[in-house]
Order: C-alpha cells, then structure tokens, then sequence
C-alpha cells in the first residue's frame, strides 16, 4: 500500500466515473426510488481461484457516487478466492451503488486479473533464488495501481518512473557512442544512491559493462545459454535481470539459468481481466 497512499486515488476514480456516468445515469433515475437501500454482493466468476487485489477502492467509488457505503465484509488484498466466492458486500443507497458498479468492477477486475498472473509467475519459480518484477508497460495513469496489484501477487517492482534509477537501453547507448561513455555520463549526473543498470543484448556488451564496472545488468532477448554463461562472466556481485519474451512456460528455466530477477511486460501490459460480478438484494 505504500505507493497508493503517495497517490490521489480521488482523480482517477473522479475521472473513471466522469468517463461512465457522464451528466447521469438515466437507467437508475427511472428505475431505482429516491432513497431506496440495498447490498451488493461482489462474486468471483472465474472457474479457477484468483488473486483478489483493490477492495481498497470501493468504499471511496461508492461513496462519490452517492452510495453511503458501508462495508459488510471484504476479502484481503492477495487472497485467494474459488469460483463464486464473494470478495465484497456492502450495504447502501441502491442507487449510488449501481451507479458505481461497473467503475467499481474495472479497477478490481484489472487488478486481481494483474495479481493473480503474478502470482503464477512467482509459483512457477518457487525455490529459486529469482524474484518476478514489472516493467513501466503499464496502461497510462494507472501505473501506481498496476504495480500494487503485481506486489499483491507477490511480485516486485522494477523503477515506478524515468526518475527513480537509470536503465541505459540500447537506444541510449547508441545515442553515447558505446556503453562506457553512457555509464561515464550516467554515473557524472545521477546520484550516488541510484542503480545503475546496462542492458546488454550480447554477451561481448556483457564483458564491456563489467570491464567499465557496472554492477547491474539487463540480459535482453538472450537464451537460457546465454544467461548461464552471463552468470559464469559476471560473477555473484553483479546483479542479472532477465527480460524479454519470458512465459510461463519458460520462467522455470529462465530462473534456473542463474539470474536474480526476472521482468515480465506481460504481467500488466497484456493481463486479461478476471470475471467478478455484482448482485444487488434490497433491504
């Protein structure tokens, strides 16, 4: 939680419901009586178990759009739920919480889908010594979420920003010259708590990055081959990260080829949402 509680969650759940709602929602205006109270029951519908991830987010959707939500009952951020659990219930004015049920079930049905692949990549390389992390593929705005959801699946978080650690990839090293002018000029104006951290599409950049003393390196595109040989080059001091291309199917091998961490673009770049639905009982 310590990213969300740096982020104005207000204008993002503002702008999803100014997005969804518009000048009103005319259905719940002719359907719904003015002060009319109900529970809704949010239910998992996928037919293997998910990682549930964003319960957080409701009481303050259901409360600006009118709900006066009062929470009955919600699951814990990265817990496992089966098919027809229910991850929430809360009571309120019916129309407020139909109004936000669709903003309130894209927020939780993006970030358990984004858990809940995580956490099949972090089972997948269970004894290793590899730690699964993110990427910035993340859907414009929703960065600081994204990356919850992959630490509540277990995963890690790679930098949040340009602003937070130096990665030269390959466009910046042909942009120097070469990597030891792009280390120089990296290491002359970044400060002295920054990582730095070179991506090597070979491994002769290997060898070049840790003849110019680099302590960080990005394996880019490379074979399970080349990532043993990566770690026989690079010794333990140095910190390996494997990326590019990496399934489920082949984050076992990968992790087992030595390296320290392992970015997956896919855990938010392409997650697919999981099913969860809301039913509403008067009261």
């Amino acid at each position: 939680m310590e990213i969300i509680r740096q982020l104005d969650l207000g204008q993002i759940i503002e702008a999803a419901l100014a997005e969804d709602v518009g000048q009103g929602d005319i259905t719940t205006a002719a359907t719904v009586a003015e002060g009319q109270t109900g529970r809704a029951r949010i239910n998992v519908k996928e037919l293997d178990s998910i990682v549930f991830c964003g319960g957080f987010i409701l009481e303050q959707i259901f409360a600006l759009t009118g709900g006066q939500p009062q929470i009955v009952s919600l699951a814990r951020e990265g817990a496992r739920l089966p098919y027809g659990a229910a991850a929430a219930e809360i009571e309120g004015q019916l129309a407020g919480l139909l109004i936000g049920e669709r903003v309130a079930l894209n927020f939780l049905q993006l970030m358990s889908g984004i858990a809940t692949v995580t956490r099949k990549y972090v089972d997948a390389i269970a004894g290793t010594s590899a730690r699964i992390i993110d990427t910035r593929k993340t859907h414009p705005g929703l960065r600081a979420l994204e990356k919850y959801a992959v630490r509540a699946g277990g995963g890690s978080n790679h930098r949040f920003g340009l602003d937070s650690g130096v990665l030269i990839k390959e466009n910046h090293i042909a942009a120097a010259g070469g990597v030891r002018t792009a280390l120089e000029r990296a290491r002359a104006l970044a400060p002295h708590t920054f990582r730095i951290e070179v991506e090597c599409e070979t491994l002769a950049q290997v060898e070049e990055a840790l003849a110019a003393g680099v302590n960080s390196i990005l394996l880019d595109n490379m074979t399970v081959e080349q990532m043993r040989e990566a770690r026989r080059i690079a010794g333990n001091p140095v910190t390996l990260e494997a990326s590019g291309g990496i399934t489920l199917d082949s984050v076992r091998t990968v992790a087992e080829a030595g390296v320290d961490l392992i970015s997956v673009g896919a855990l938010t770049h392409s997650v697919r949402a999981v099913d969860l639905s809301m039913r509403i009982d008067n009261m």
